[in-house]
């Protein structure tokens, strides 16, 4: 078996980038399964189209003598259009099939809270008029686990855009316009959030923290919270 020290010094790093926080391939809700599930499809189909083509780089090395009988037209056809076609439509089929279930999903299933989110260089605010007018958090989102939560997203200053990797896509936070995602935990826990564009000196810095609640317990654990003092 081949043990190069790259490989296997390598391969530990890109197993962990699967996982963590941040990452879009380890979901802890259907809508960011829907997209990591995308990723992965769209990986193999890759992977296809590459072994395909290093199948036939390897016949022309070793055997020189095929393909003779196909003109050079005739492989730019077949290389062009036959090989990779086929697995390009099967990957559009499959990202169509994703995208209509996220929109079923998003117009069928019943909403279990709504927050507002607001970017500010550089954090995140956030309000929940279900609770009450004046209950707002800074830098901490808080949310009923096991049910859909629409976020209304907005700026103050810039555009930014909220995102929070492990349960749903990105979606851009527009001044003077409001946009909506709609996210799902499926258990309570601590998911991290980002400003996924760039959007000045401390834009690295623009991270928040989700908090999934019992669906219990979350309308008292936000009404024992104090309104927090945004940062100067």
């Amino acid at each position: 078996m081949f043990h190069h020290p790259i490989f296997a010094s390598g391969a530990p790093l890109i197993l962990a980038s699967c996982s963590g926080d941040l990452s879009a391939l380890d979901p802890a809700g259907p809508y960011a399964g829907a997209i990591a599930d995308l990723w992965w499809i769209m990986l193999a189909g890759a992977m296809a189209i590459l072994t395909l083509v290093i199948v036939l780089f390897g016949l022309v090395l070793f055997r020189p003598d095929f393909g003779r009988s196909l003109s050079a037209k005739g492989w730019m056809i077949a290389g062009g259009l036959f090989l990779p076609v086929p697995v390009l439509i099967a990957l559009m089929t499959y990202g169509m099939a994703q995208g209509e279930y996220l929109i079923g999903a998003w117009q069928n299933e019943p909403v279990m809270a709504r927050v507002e989110a607001r970017g500010a260089m550089w954090r995140w605010d956030f309000r929940y008029p279900d609770i009450g007018a004046d209950m707002s958090t800074t830098g901490t989102l808080h949310i009923p686990a096991g049910g859909v939560v629409e976020v209304r997203v907005t700026s103050a200053d810039v555009v930014h855009s909220f995102w929070i990797p492990r349960l749903a896509g990105k979606i851009d936070a527009v001044p003077g316009h409001e946009t909506v995602l709609r996210i799902k935990a499926d258990v309570p826990g601590r998911y991290a959030g980002i400003c996924a564009e760039y959007c000045g000196a401390g834009h690295a810095g623009m991270r928040f923290t989700v908090e999934a609640h019992a669906p219990e317990t979350y309308r008292q654990k936000l009404n024992a919270l104090t309104a927090e003092v945004p940062a100067s």
